[in-house]
């Protein structure tokens, strides 16, 4: 009932209230973004949603127009050559991705999930499919996203996007809800460059 229903009721409601609380937000951005460099202020990219259908998901542009596209940001040789100086600030702030509120309002994401693939992801994906984390709508936010993000590997991350599909609950939404407060204020798990990286350390 909650994971079918309730919950996409309670993801709609907050989407369309935080889309028009944070608003004058959205303006100030869009203004900085066409002032530090050209193109667009919104980057679309094709990802994978509920059932593997792709979607296009919404993010305020960081990157250069250059900048080589569906390709992972750790995929790239130099990422920090392709990040603009009003990128650099949002990434770090985790503010690129307000707007996936209109994903969320949309239908193709909800607030908490595991983060959406790029279409071309196909470890990851793969990976998902074994717990069946590929069976839900992917989240702005999750229980990946609060332990570790960027620095954990894809099986490890995988596992965890797992554990939420397996336990989804108002105390487990809530739990990843408040624990990403925490990791953004800190910028805790960004990672330019490269995944995996604490998982590598705790190897070492």
């Amino acid at each position: 009932m909650y994971a079918s229903i309730v919950k996409r009721v309670i993801d709609f409601f907050i989407s369309l209230f935080s889309i028009v609380l944070l608003s004058p937000i959205f303006l100030i951005l869009c203004i900085s973004i066409k002032i530090d460099s050209r193109g667009p202020i919104i980057f679309k990219q094709k990802r994978v949603g509920k059932d593997k259908k792709y979607f296009d998901i919404y993010k305020f542009r960081t990157m250069k127009i250059e900048t080589p596209k569906e390709m992972p940001t750790h995929l790239l040789e130099n990422p920090d050559y392709y990040i603009t100086r009003v990128g650099r600030f949002l990434r770090k702030t985790s503010l690129d991705e307000l707007p996936q509120l209109i994903n969320i309002l949309k239908g193709d994401m909800a607030i908490i999930g595991p983060r959406p693939a790029l279409w071309n992801q196909y470890d990851l994906i793969e990976e998902r499919d074994k717990y069946g984390a590929n069976n839900i709508r992917p989240g702005l936010t999750g229980l990946a996203q609060i332990n570790g993000r960027d620095e954990l590997e894809i099986s490890v991350k995988s596992i965890l996007d797992g554990r939420y599909t397996s336990n989804i609950s108002p105390i487990m939404d809530l739990k990843c809800f408040i624990g990403t407060f925490s990791v953004v204020f800190r910028s805790q798990g960004v990672v330019e460059g490269g995944t995996g990286l604490l998982n590598k350390e705790e190897k070492e």
